[in-house]
């Protein structure tokens, strides 16, 4: 059964229609929740809202990447300049994202699903894996390994600057700029000690959050080099806080997103509802929450 069969015209053109109201309401709930965690933290500070700092920052760090992710699709907005300004100004290059370069190995990733070309497979071809080496790499994660790899790789790209393409040089510095600008407002403000908690997140919970979708979406499905995308690729039904914490803006919906990658990411629960209600789910089982899923993508 393919989508085409299954979807009306007028049911494509209404889940793959853009809503304005909607991305900017993404937009503005990231920045709402970042700024009102940073600024709790400066008023409240002790180890509680410091961890719960971290660990909500990285969720909405995810988020912006997200954001990358949509206007990449120029799904967000109804005009492709607003895409592009969002995908930029407001989210990627604060957390150094080049969209145009993600989008390369992106759209690559959704012609070659389910095939041994697709440029992700190495980030879940593994699993399943043992407890032991789940537990590891989210060890690695939290204690900022991971993340430590990246600052390196931004740092090489200070320091070969003049080696980079003309893209990657304004990704580069634009990324640089947005980043020393918060710290010189935290700084005017009195608190500079709040950028630590942005770039701690940015090599923690960032690091974990960002893996667990990747595995969420991908690894241990029933069959990775199968066509029919319900079988390599993979829903997960979450909580209200999972969401908050872990999946932003309905991106647990990942089956969905590659059944029609057009479909605005506001769009996909309606997707994924109504394709149940049609039957085209029946045969597909979907975890509930992350702990369900880890234990799904593990071995005894």
């Amino acid at each position: 059964m393919q989508l085409r069969d299954v979807l009306t015209e007028e049911e494509h053109a209404d889940i793959t229609a853009s809503d304005n109201w909607a991305g900017a309401w993404i937009i503005l709930f990231d920045w709402v929740v970042i700024v009102g965690v940073l600024w709790l933290t400066a008023l409240f500070p002790n180890p509680i809202t410091i961890l719960l700092a971290i660990v909500i920052l990285g969720g909405r760090q995810l988020a912006l990447g997200i954001v990358v992710h949509e206007t990449g699709h120029r799904s967000l907005f109804t005009s492709p300049a607003v895409n592009d300004f969002c995908g930029r100004w407001l989210s990627g290059y604060w957390v150094f994202t080049d969209k145009d370069a993600y989008m390369r190995n992106h759209l690559k990733h959704h012609q070659f699903a389910g095939t041994e070309g697709d440029p992700d497979l190495p980030n879940y071809q593994s699993f399943p894996v043992s407890p032991q080496s789940l537990r590891l790499k989210v060890t690695r994660d939290l204690t900022g390994q991971i993340g430590w790899r990246r600052i390196r790789s931004i740092g090489r790209s200070i320091i070969n600057f003049r080696d980079l393409k003309p893209g990657n040089r304004k990704s580069l510095v634009s990324s640089l700029a947005l980043n020393l600008t918060m710290l010189l407002t935290m700084t005017v403000l009195g608190y500079p000690w709040l950028f630590i908690l942005w770039i701690m997140a940015f090599m923690t919970s960032h690091m974990l959050v960002t893996r667990i979708r990747q595995i969420a979406e991908h690894a241990a499905v029933p069959d990775h080099f199968d066509s029919d995308v319900r079988l390599n690729t993979r829903t997960t039904h979450i909580s209200a806080l999972e969401r908050l914490l872990i999946a932003p803006h309905q991106v647990s919906f990942h089956l969905e997103h590659h059944l029609l990658a057009s479909a605005p990411i506001y769009n996909l629960e309606k997707l994924h509802n109504l394709l149940r209600d049609k039957g085209f789910y029946d045969d597909v089982e979907f975890p509930r929450g992350y702990v369900d899923l880890l234990k799904q993508v593990t071995t005894a």
